[in-house]
């Protein structure tokens, strides 16, 4: 029997940064290449090539309120949220200092 979450806690607290997606994903991409650019290694869960997919997609549009809920970002374990909630994050300048205490930067 599968998670109630689908799955996506267990997989959201493997890495310091995982952002759940779908590989044609426009904001997905641009979450990416932001994290990339601040030297953040991120791990990727592509909810279309995954066999659990749609399940994971269901139990993280409950999570984000929103559907489709990708990209969804979760930082230490923690859901962050999609594009605009990260986006806002380091606008503000609480980002970095976020990724740092999860442990993605060590500068």
């Amino acid at each position: 029997m599968a998670a109630a979450d689908g799955g996506v806690s267990r997989l959201a607290s493997q890495r310091a940064v995982v952002i759940f997606g779908t590989s044609n994903c426009c904001m997905c991409h641009a979450v990416k290449t932001l994290f990339s650019e601040l030297g953040v290694g991120w791990a990727v869960h592509e909810l279309d090539k995954d066999p659990g997919g749609k399940d994971m997609e269901k139990a993280l549009a409950r999570m984000v309120g929103r559907s489709p809920p990708v990209p969804a970002v979760f930082i230490g374990g923690k859901l962050v949220g999609p594009t605009d909630q990260v986006m806002a994050l380091h606008l503000r300048g609480k980002l970095v200092p976020l990724l740092r205490e999860a442990g993605a930067l060590w500068l």
